[in-house]
This record gives C-alpha cells, structure tokens and sequence, in this order.
C-alpha cells in the first residue's frame, strides 16, 4: 500500500482532529480605505467556509472534501481532504460591521473597510483676508 503525502503530513499534525489542521497561505494587502486579506483554499467550495469575528479576532474556518472518482485507484495523493484555520486580530481602525468576503476559484477575498476616523483625510488651506 502506498503512502499519501497526505496521510505523512497527518502524521505530524494534531492528532486528536480526524484531518490535518493547514494554516492557508494568506498574503495581505493595506490601501488607503481598506485592508485586503486573500487566502488560498484549494479544493474548498463557498459553502464549506466559515468566517467569524469575535472580540477583535477575524477567524477563517474551513474544510476541504476530496470525491474519488469512481472505479479508480490512487497511485499518489499531495491533496487531500483537510480542515483550513487562520486566525488575525484586527485594530480597532476596522469598519467591523462592513466587512465582504468573496470566493472564486478556491481564492478568498476579504475586505476589511477602515472606519472613517482611521481613513486620511485631505485638510483644505483657506487663505486669509
């Protein structure tokens, strides 16, 4: 019997969860009116994610199902089924209630809109007299 990448990568995660626990690769980009988060989470359906905020703790939940295609055999498995978290505290400059998140092709897109007070604002100069 062959052993997946899987099942070696299994081995040297929890083992009190039934998959691996991956943080997903996540890069984060800062504009002037909102921060982007985007997360790679290959083989994961919208349904199957789960984003929460509590207190100031943004968390990404999610769980990745491998179908078998019938009547075939695995030679060798890098993807498998497995559970997705990453976790990030957010300042308080975090518009919370305006928050977006948008999946397309396994891509998380989440949008964080600073609040107004943390956004720049350009000072008009008035001239004197």
């Amino acid at each position: 019997m062959t052993t997946t990448a899987t099942e070696v990568q299994a081995r040297q995660h929890e083992q009190t969860r039934d998959l691996p626990v991956v943080h997903p690769a996540t890069d984060i980009h800062e504009l002037e009116n909102q921060i982007v988060v985007v997360a790679d989470l290959p083989g994961v359906r919208q349904d199957q994610v789960e984003i929460t905020l509590e207190n100031r703790v943004l968390t990404i939940r999610a769980r990745s199902a491998m179908e078998e295609p019938p009547a075939h055999e695995c030679v060798y498995r890098e993807f498998g089924p497995a559970e997705f978290q990453r976790s990030f505290t957010l300042t308080e400059e975090i518009n919370r209630d305006a928050i977006t998140a948008r999946m397309k092709n396994g891509v998380l897109r989440l949008v964080l809109p600073k609040a107004a007070e943390a956004q720049p604002r350009r000072i008009a100069v008035q001239a004197e007299g």
